[in-house]
């Protein structure tokens, strides 16, 4: 058999030029290509090198090292029909000659094969690998046809479909142009460079110039990593040099590095009056609306400046700059007209208004959700110490700012503007600090509510959003979730965790709602379940195994600190050496209880232990009894289970020596009566049999 890693071989590179790709999609694009492109490598059986993916704006490109000129030959053996469908009577029939025309041999060349299952006519066929030229179109075609695009366009009087209308195709392998026609264009040799420093064809001559002679020729970088290098680097020098520093977010800087492929820094500058506008308008106008990074002096507040990151090299970068401070001075200009209107307006002004907005039409206006929601709120505050009537206070007022200019143009900042506008009207700080902290956390890595009365109301709104969905039958299905319930949810279980609040879940999700409908209450079990299993993608983040998980679940544990307490204590468990023969022994208990349950107060009678091993189980059960359930009482799971594991070495001999299925039918029961204790005290924490896979 040939040896593919001694075959000839060569570089693979492919490079389709668009109009400009959408920013934030750029990377799952070209990723989504490169993995398409080594599925098809994988499926035609080729062992290839290196893959390395490079986006920009204009283009995706795909270079593989290494690719094996052609398939190995290979051996292939067909099976054929049943050797006794294929002769009657002696002769052949139809089947057996069907079968030897398809493979285009004589009848006399099948063989057959036996199996199992009986003997079947066969064939080895030897077949040609094919060359790799020939296999490059359909992978190339199959992997942009499968990219991740939502919508895809056309463009003229084409029927082609794709996320953008495409330009040209670049196609090499080694030094050969590849015959291959993709979305309409012939594959050729050639890319083109910068759409204004060289919008020009640009030969290329082997895959392994790519890069440089886009960048010398070009004044393309096509290494989206390099240019997102570069422009961090260019945004730090930039600070640097007006003795300031930069609000570089990752987001933003991928969304940068995804707009140009020339990257330059230029740092404009604003009226200083602009500062007098809240500076997180400021920062969200520069980063949103004009993918601009702000500046800070050295006391961490914001000067009347910005980095933006041009794509040309310009001869007279100061127009570059002026052009930028012309764009964003309106936008700034808007944003101090909002905030001067909205300070004529107190916040509680607002309210009779939000009776005329609607939330959700089965679920009424948001005046009457913010009733709800004031209701639940009070509740939670009573249980975790919170101020009564900051709590109440801050619910009338935590959906006004909704209503003020402001946020009619930057709907990110509500309840960060509330809480600016309380402050301006004196409300107590808890209050405005809660119209703030009610929708934390916002994104995964957001952080909680800390304060009580911020906690109170972040967990009550989010319960009567996911209590009042599920009611009217719109709960979340597959990968729909248009009202975001698994979000608003882990907001929830992160709250009552992170901040350590010993609350019931289920008895927050009957009281969120009793304010709402029967059908509301009624549907509670299955909204439990549901933000319950929000956990697992949770503490998966945090590495905890899916069987530690699992072992957790099966117990419905009702509090969600109480959860996060038995599944640090069930991990601290996990390693300890007498955990896994432990494990192992509860799965056999359960087991064993599953098919022969005990009636409920079954007792164990000593008179009928018959072995030392008997014994031996259940004086070391009843000696640890007082002090494992005495921690089970105070929620100390980790000592509990520590001490349970003391319990290993009674019970492998137990089962070592012991039958439990016993003839006589009073020690049977007895035995399992033993286990129905240890098995009690063992599930107080987690159901440690299912810690094993």
């Amino acid at each position: 058999m040939v040896d593919q890693k001694k075959m000839v071989s060569n570089s693979f590179l492919v490079e389709l030029g668009t109009e400009e790709l959408p920013p934030k999609s750029l990377m799952k694009l070209a990723n989504a290509f490169g993995e398409g492109i080594v599925n098809g490598f994988k499926d035609a059986n080729l062992d290839i090198g290196a893959h390395t993916v490079y986006a920009a704006p204009r283009r995706l490109a795909v270079k593989i090292e290494s690719v094996p000129a052609k398939q190995q030959d290979q051996n292939i053996q067909r099976r054929g029909p049943a050797v006794a469908a294929a002769y009657k009577d002696g002769e052949p029939t139809q089947a057996a000659l069907g079968f030897a025309k398809s493979c285009g041999v004589a009848l006399e060349d099948l063989g057959q094969i036996e199996t199992d299952k009986g003997v079947w006519l066969s064939v080895n066929i030897d077949q040609k690998g094919a060359a790799v030229v020939d296999l490059l179109p359909e992978i190339v075609a199959k992997s942009l046809a499968t990219l991740p695009v939502p919508k895809r366009m056309r463009w003229g009087d084409s029927d082609i479909e794709f996320v953008r209308p495409v330009h040209w195709l670049l196609m090499l392998y080694g030094n050969d142009v590849v015959n291959a026609s993709v979305l309409g264009l012939s594959a050729g040799r050639t890319t083109r460079g910068h759409r204004f420093h060289n919008n020009t064809e640009i030969t290329i001559n082997h895959p392994d110039d790519y890069l440089q002679t886009l960048k010398q020729q070009g004044k393309v970088l096509a290494d989206f990593n390099e240019r997102r290098e570069l422009i961090a680097k260019g945004i730090s020098d930039a600070a640097e040099s007006v003795n300031g520093t930069a609000l570089v977010e990752d987001a933003l800087l991928d969304e940068v590095a995804a707009l140009v492929e020339w990257p330059v820094p230029v740092i404009g500058n604003f009226e200083k009056e602009f500062l007098e506008i809240p500076e997180e308008v400021l920062i969200t106008t520069m980063k949103d609306n004009q993918k601009y990074f702000p500046l800070f002096d050295s006391d961490g507040k914001l000067m009347p400046m910005f980095i933006t990151i041009s794509n040309i090299e310009s001869s007279d970068p100061d127009q570059v700059r002026k052009g930028n401070e012309v764009v964003v001075r309106p936008r700034l200009a808007d944003a101090m007209f909002f905030w001067q209107q909205d300070k004529k307006k107190k916040l509680e002004s607002h309210r009779e208004s939000l009776e005329k907005v609607v939330f959700q039409n089965k679920l009424g206006t948001v005046a009457e959700k913010t009733d709800r929601v004031e209701q639940l709120a009070l509740q939670i505050a009573s249980k975790i110490g919170a101020d009564a009537n900051y709590t109440s206070r801050a619910a009338k007022l935590s959906k006004c700012d909704l209503l003020t200019e402001m946020i009619g143009e930057f709907a990110s900042l509500q309840g960060v503007m509330g809480e600016r506008y309380a402050r301006l009207e004196g409300e107590p700080e808890p209050v405005a600090c809660a119209l703030s902290e009610q929708y934390l956390p916002r994104f995964a890595d957001d952080g909680i509510a800390r304060s009580g009365v911020g906690q109170s109301l972040a967990i009550a709104d989010r319960l009567d959003t996911i209590v009042g969905i599920f009611a009217i039958g719109q709960k979340p299905t597959g990968v729909k979730d248009p009202f975001a319930l698994r979000r608003l949810s882990l907001g929830v279980l992160r709250t009552l965790i992170e901040g350590k609040l010993e609350l019931d879940l289920q008895q927050l999700l009957e009281s969120a709602a009793s304010g709402l409908s029967a059908k509301a209450k009624a549907d509670v079990p299955e909204v439990f379940e549901f933000m319950l299993e929000r956990l697992r993608a949770y503490y998966a983040a945090n590495n905890i195994s899916p069987q530690i998980f699992d072992s957790v679940a099966s117990v419905k544990p009702t509090s969600p600190l109480d959860f996060d307490r038995r599944i640090n204590a069930v991990k601290a468990f996990t390693q300890l050496p007498e955990a896994e023969s432990l494990a192992a022994a509860n799965k056999r208990i359960n087991n064993i209880l599953k098919k022969n349950p005990m009636p409920a107060g079954a007792t164990v009678d000593t008179t009928l232990f018959d072995s030392e091993a008997e014994s031996g189980l259940y004086d070391a059960l009843n000696e640890l009894k007082p002090e494992v359930e005495s921690s089970f009482e105070s929620g100390d799971y980790t000592p509990a289970l520590k001490a349970l594991s003391r319990l290993r070495a009674p019970v492998d001999i137990f089962f070592d020596e012991v039958m439990v299925m016993a003839d006589d039918e009073k020690v049977k029961n007895n035995r399992l009566a033993m286990l129905g204790e240890l098995s009690v005290l063992n599930s107080h924490v987690a159901n440690l049999g299912a810690l094993q896979s």
